[in-house]
């Protein structure tokens, strides 16, 4: 790698290398970077790795799903990374840190409690293609999956309130705010909403809208790509890396 190159990657991830013993995650800015790209990443690492070790090309019909699959290894380390980078975020106020911290613990929850098991779910929707990427099988647990799900609402309900009314926050007047914290603001908003929409349509939408129609479309893995998306990119503005000032 060429010095110019390595200069570039040290400076986006605020790598300093001085003969003091701080670590190298101190900046809050780059904890956002990372939080952010690894929500973005995900769905597609997922599917991309099912892809390569399985040939399996159709999404499956949620993104925990992928638990049972060879892709395990992708969705449990990724998922693991977001929870710590979420529970040593501190933010600018004690609500960042909560919010981060209960999004935090919520992600390893959805790790410590997966739910339901592909197999069965594939039996149910006659998709022998995903059966045959199952590598695992857990014992069938109403409580477990009830519990994966209120996991997954809270941990992205807790990225949106926070998308909505931390990030939204500036100590300057409203006046005096320059053009670019107005235009990060609306991201900030909009993503929010399509987050709180997303996990409409996952848990009390899926009980309105045909299953016929529901199960077709894997409407649980598209809602919470777009939720994991817009959470992504928020935390990607929060770090400045789009519409700086």
């Amino acid at each position: 790698m060429n010095p110019s190159s390595r200069n570039k990657i040290e400076h986006a991830l605020k790598l300093e290398f001085t003969e003091s013993d701080d670590i190298w995650l101190t900046k809050q800015k780059t904890l956002r970077k990372l939080i952010g790209l690894l929500g973005m990443l995900l769905p597609l690492l997922l599917w991309l790795s099912l892809y390569l070790f399985s040939g399996h090309t159709r999404e499956l019909e949620s993104i925990s799903h992928y638990y049972y699959t060879r892709s395990n290894g992708i969705f449990i380390i990724t998922v693991s990374l977001l929870a710590i980078f979420l529970l040593i975020y501190k933010g600018k106020a004690r609500l960042d840190f909560y919010l981060s911290s209960a999004a935090g613990i919520f992600a390893l929850c959805l790790l410590l409690f997966p739910t339901d098991n592909l197999l069965e779910k594939c039996e149910a929707l006659c998709d022998l293609t995903a059966k045959n990427v199952a590598i695992a099988f857990i014992g069938d647990s109403t409580p477990r999956v009830t519990f994966h799900f209120v996991s997954a609402a809270i941990f992205l309900l807790s990225l949106a309130a926070m998308s909505m009314f931390l990030f939204t926050k500036s100590d300057t007047p409203l006046e005096l705010r320059p053009r670019m914290k107005f235009i990060r603001n609306t991201i900030y908003r909009t993503c929010s909403i399509v987050m709180v929409v997303a996990v409409v349509v996952v848990f009390p939408g899926s009980l309105l809208i045909p299953d016929d129609f529901y199960n077709r479309y894997h409407l649980t893995f598209w809602m919470e790509t777009v939720a994991v998306e817009s959470f992504g990119y928020s935390w990607l503005v929060k770090a400045e890396v789009f519409f700086k000032d």
